[in-house]
């Protein structure tokens, strides 16, 4: 028989399902959203609204030898969701050159999407931007919400806390879905028109009984399954009622949302950067923090989740056998998200010092891992390129070689950011300077550098033939790849 649990609904008194071969019971449940509307939430325009500065564009002087249109779109975390952040027809780079940077009015935290020949990004004052990949030019610009001030949460660290989460882009209702955090914690899930920056829907994401103040969206989003994944944990500092969650919508805004949310009385946050990964039958694998429980029977935190696509069944799930310790020390798995690489395996790493693979087809519940390597406390989204893994460790980016049954370490380099892999070539910024760096993905030897500006801590940059595209704290800066 299957661990069970009660999915918590907060408020509402969700009970436990009938015992079955797969696992812990999902809800339906009602949120208290409004239904979704039609009517754009804020005006949308090419310049900006009035009583306002619209945002600077520059251009250099030099043009950029790339081709004319991207071939490769990015329209979502690391590209796909698998999260590999794997990208063909790079060129192997010989140098950077600064094409454009445009000025924005918050920071960028997560990654932006590029969408036909449009680059889109989201901010911490909760407007979206498309820009022309080309040249930088203002498409539109939307402002969707006043951002929640600082002084008006329970803790944190991002002032004003607008739009975290990295943007998803469907392709096949041609929308743009962002999540905008705006005053008293009110957390919406909108549809933009990638054309106009119209909004075409939102739908509120915040569930009764809790303090929707403390709880954060810094994960990814994903779509898949005509869903629209979205994973919550809480602010810096765990202050508050917060109990980490994911939901799903329907990518037409119409119908229930539904969710899942982690089993313990307090905590157990999906933060993640880099947001769930999809597997190819449109199961969902998550990442979960630490919980309350520090003893006594496990509470359903500090895990890797294998959720049924609906998330109305918990299908599988791994813990470490250390996960009550962990708990205590604040030392949870759930610090990067899974990332999914060929022959049925997950690596996960978190603060813990240990890099883990995992047998998709069986996480083992509170188990040993298939294998494991230590050095390694980590934070943001890994990279592969086949069997090949890259890990954001807090001491260096970090290479890890898998197979089937064992994980070997073979380099280390001393950028810190979130990486993605193209031409031979694994990008990733050193955090703490703004400087994006090109290391060989064989040796780790640095093939070329260029500085960014001041970018947030979980920033990782974007890669489509002939050009790298980073978000910072003030702009988004496209860089032109000579190769």
């Amino acid at each position: 028989m299957a661990w069970r649990a009660p999915v918590v609904a907060v408020a509402i008194a969700v009970g436990v399902a009938a015992c079955s071969s797969g696992g812990v019971r999902g809800s339906s449940v009602p949120t208290t959203a409004a239904p979704p509307t039609t009517t754009p939430a804020a005006p949308t325009s090419t310049t900006a609204p009035a009583g306002t500065t619209a945002p600077a564009t520059t251009r250099a002087t030099t043009t950029t030898t790339a081709s004319a249109a991207a071939t490769s779109a990015w329209p979502t975390y690391h590209r796909t969701d698998d999260r590999t952040g794997d990208v063909a027809g790079v060129a192997r780079p010989t140098g950077l050159t600064r094409v454009w940077s445009a000025a924005v009015d918050g920071a960028v935290y997560g990654q932006p999407l590029v969408v036909d020949s449009d680059v889109i990004a989201a901010t911490e004052d909760d407007s979206v931007y498309a820009f022309d990949l080309h040249t930088g030019s203002l498409r539109w610009r939307t402002h969707l919400a006043t951002p929640a001030a600082g002084g008006s949460l329970p803790c944190g660290d991002i002032a004003p806390l607008g739009i975290t989460g990295t943007p998803a882009f469907d392709e096949t209702t041609d929308s743009v879905f962002v999540v905008t955090e705006s005053g008293g914690g009110v957390h919406a899930l909108v549809a933009l028109d990638p054309s106009s920056g119209a909004v075409r829907w939102t739908r509120n994401l915040d569930v009764s009984g809790r303090d929707r103040r403390a709880e954060q969206q810094r994960a990814a989003l994903a779509v898949a399954n005509g869903r629209v994944y979205v994973a919550f944990g809480g602010l810096f500092g765990d202050c508050g009622n917060y109990v980490g969650y994911i939901t799903a919508t329907p990518t037409d805004g119409t119908g229930p949302m539904t969710l899942y949310a982690v089993p313990t009385a307090r905590e157990g946050g999906m933060w993640a950067p880099s947001g769930p990964a999809v597997a190819a039958d449109g199961s969902i694998y998550v990442a979960v923090g630490n919980g309350a429980a520090t003893g006594g029977a496990y509470d359903g935190s500090d895990a890797v989740l294998h959720l049924s696509a609906d998330l109305s069944t918990r299908l599988d799930y791994f813990a470490p056998r250390a996960w009550a310790q962990q708990n205590g020390a604040d030392e949870d798995l759930g610090s990067t998200g899974p990332l999914l690489i060929g022959g049925g395996r997950v690596v996960q790493s978190g603060k813990s010092d240990q890099v883990l693979l995992l047998d998709a087809t069986r996480l083992g519940g509170v188990a040993s891992p298939v294998a494991a390597i230590g050095g390694c406390s980590s934070f943001g989204g890994m990279a592969a390129d086949g069997n090949a893994v890259f890990v954001p460790c807090t001491n260096g980016l970090e290479r890890v070689d898998a197979t089937a049954t064992t994980l070997t370490a073979r380099w280390r380099v001393s950028a810190t950011g979130s990486p993605v892999v193209g031409g031979g070539a694994v990008w990733a910024l050193d955090t703490n300077s703004g400087v994006l760096h090109a290391y060989d993905e064989a040796s780790g030897a640095g093939l070329v550098s260029f500085g960014v500006g001041a970018v947030t801590r979980f920033t990782s940059p974007v890669l489509v033939p002939g050009f790298v595209f980073v978000g910072t704290q003030h702009t988004v800066v496209a860089l032109a790849i000579a190769g």
